[in-house]
């Protein structure tokens, strides 16, 4: 019992320093989405290049995914977690370079960098997964999303530290990332996942391709490809639609600020719902709450209209993503797990880091309102999948397949 009780103690400790770190992480990235189209835009000759940056970040993002997973795989999460962290420092320190100089070639390697980085960190609620016992995973997943919450104020940093150069603009942005990821490095130290047993490091399990021709990935991937594209396509454009509103940069941040908190703020009773309501219900929520955000900002351009719509993002955004989480967590055994879950992260950061790339050119040559129309068969789409799934009835978990 004492044992027992011990490796309880030090799931909980682990699950909450995972927390820690992805609130780190999550902080930078919301500062980094909140001011890197504005930056863009102005350091870029064309202007309909403004969100290239970020759209090369979510590329290297979706290139790391792989890579990232092999490399955890032989050394373990935490040493993998704190090489992601040092190439986001690299990143950061790019960044500010860059914004100093002037250089928009600079800025791109930069956000590349960081984009790097997120690949490594979007492991933290699949390390959270590893710590926790089989009834707290999804529980588990969740909590490390709601690290998340404490996001909220990557906007708000970002407006409280863009003129920390002044007269240059937003350099101080990219110093507090800087500095937020020197706070992750010390962090991780203290995390004890055990490293990767001689299970996990075998090439063994079945064919990837077996793995993904499951129903349930199929879905799972939908879901959160769907979830997290449409939400990268929508936010990267937010500020640039309220900048041409209007509106100025301390009323965009503001609205990041209320999307984020709709994206974490839910994780705290997420894995709740998942248990009582089922992952094909609450995923089916998501995705219409993200048709809600749509509506609200087809429906007009006011600031009501921008923040009710991120709120809406967000949330839908979370049940969407933590949804097709937990279903991966069920598809595969130990020696599967780093392929399954990088072929989950890959294909749906292919389609976030495309979103992220066309958004600044969809809004430049059809507008705010086209966008959003353009997000409702996509939604369609998941809904389609999840009733599919419903009706044909869950494959059973690895271990009774295999």
């Amino acid at each position: 019992m004492c044992y027992t009780s011990l490796m309880l103690r030090s799931s909980a400790r682990d699950v909450t320093l995972l927390a820690v770190c992805q609130a780190l992480f999550l902080t930078s990235m919301s500062a980094v989405i909140t001011s890197a189209a504005l930056i863009g835009h102005g350091l870029a000759d064309t202007k309909v290049l403004a969100t290239l940056p970020i759209g090369i970040q979510f590329v290297m993002t979706m290139v790391a995914t792989v890579p990232a997973s092999l490399l955890m795989k032989r050394i373990g999460r935490r040493d993998g977690f704190t090489v992601g962290a040092s190439i986001g420092l690299a990143g950061a320190l790019f960044g500010l370079w860059a914004i100093m100089e002037g250089s928009f070639t600079l800025f791109c390697v930069g956000l590349a960098l960081i984009g790097g980085a997120n690949g490594f960190a979007q492991y933290y609620r699949f390390a959270a997964a590893d710590a926790a016992s089989e009834a707290f995973k999804s529980r588990a997943i969740s909590l490390v999303l709601a690290g998340g919450v404490i996001a909220s104020v990557g906007p708000l940093m970002a407006d409280w530290t863009k003129d920390l150069f002044a007269p240059i603009a937003f350099a101080g942005v990219f110093a507090a990332v800087a500095a937020l990821y020197v706070v992750t490095l010390a962090v991780l130290r203290f995390i004890t996942i055990p490293p990767p047993d001689a299970e996990e490091r075998s090439s063994g399990g079945r064919p990837l391709l077996v793995i993904m021709r499951q129903p349930v990935f199929v879905v799972a991937v939908l879901g959160s490809l769907v979830g997290y594209a449409m939400m990268s396509l929508l936010m990267t454009a937010t500020p640039l639609a309220m900048m041409f509103c209007g509106f100025g940069f301390s009323d965009s941040a503001q609205t990041i600020q209320w999307h984020v908190l709709g994206m974490f703020a839910p994780a705290f009773f997420t894995g709740h719902l998942i248990r009582r309501f089922g992952t094909l219900r609450i995923m089916a929520a998501g995705a219409l709450l993200i048709g809600l955000c749509a509506a609200a900002n087809i429906h007009g351009i006011t600031l009501v209209n921008f923040q009710l719509g991120a709120i809406l993002l967000g949330v839908g955004w979370n049940f969407l993503f933590t949804g097709g989480t937990t279903l991966v967590t069920e598809l595969h055994t130990p020696a599967e797990k780093a392929k399954t879950q990088a072929a989950h992260d890959f294909t749906v950061f292919t389609g976030v880091a495309a979103a992220a790339l066309l958004s600044g050119a969809l809004h430049e040559a059809v507008g705010w309102q086209t966008m959003n129309y353009a997000v409702l068969p996509f939604l369609g789409i998941v809904l389609v999948g999840l009733a599919w799934l419903a009706l044909r009835g869950r494959r059973a978990a690895p271990s009774a397949a295999s």
